[in-house]
């Protein structure tokens, strides 16, 4: 009727699972395996916790982790092992939050990129996230959609904005020149 003591046994190299049993004794260089295999697993559950909650990304996840109190190493071998079963996925991740930020946000690729590289997402994670995003959105609506916002805002104002800001706003929310001039033409055609 001792302590429970639980971990995962991918986690151990040294020991072997079926070594393990009541008054076993273990080397220090085994025993320290097996405490850091508990501890890891600590850790796999607790980011399992965070995990059932919201899509996380690796990042973001272990910075968590890390206020928590977890070392580094356990951290690492449990979101390794999250990885391999795909409960933490950072194009996932990313995915979701593009589809969340597509809401209210106006943005073209390259400001969604930087925004997903500041989050920890790696650029080849970010990129594949940005062309599954962009094959169920076009980045022109998109484009389309942000000159409107910035018309409906700067319409409000008692001064409106020159021709020269619009192209500004619109080139600092991640549109590509040639995107923006398109837009541009095109709503100057129509009004």
């Amino acid at each position: 009727m001792g302590s429970a003591f639980f971990l995962r046994t991918v986690f151990l190299s040294l020991v072997k699972p079926e070594e393990i049993q009541e008054g076993a004794e273990f080397s220090d260089e085994k025993e320290d395996e097996i405490l850091d295999a508990g501890l890891t697993y600590a850790v796999e559950v607790k980011a399992e916790d965070y995990l059932s909650r919201a899509e996380q990304c690796r990042f973001a996840l272990s910075q968590k982790l890390l206020k928590k109190g977890y070392e580094k190493k356990h951290i690492d071998k449990a979101l390794d092992y999250l990885e391999q079963k795909n409960f933490l996925n950072d194009v996932r991740f990313s995915v979701s939050w593009l589809n969340s930020r597509k809401i209210s946000h106006f943005e073209g690729r390259t400001k969604l990129l930087s925004q997903l590289l500041a989050r920890g997402i790696s650029k080849n994670n970010a990129q594949s996230a940005l062309e599954e995003f962009f094959e169920e959105i076009s980045e022109y609506e998109l484009c389309e959609k942000c000159l409107e916002k910035i018309m409906r805002t700067s319409g409000s104002s008692s001064k409106p904005l020159d021709r020269e800001k619009i192209i500004q706003k619109m080139l600092n929310n991640g549109f590509s020149w040639s995107m923006v001039k398109e837009v541009l033409s095109n709503f100057d055609g129509n009004n």
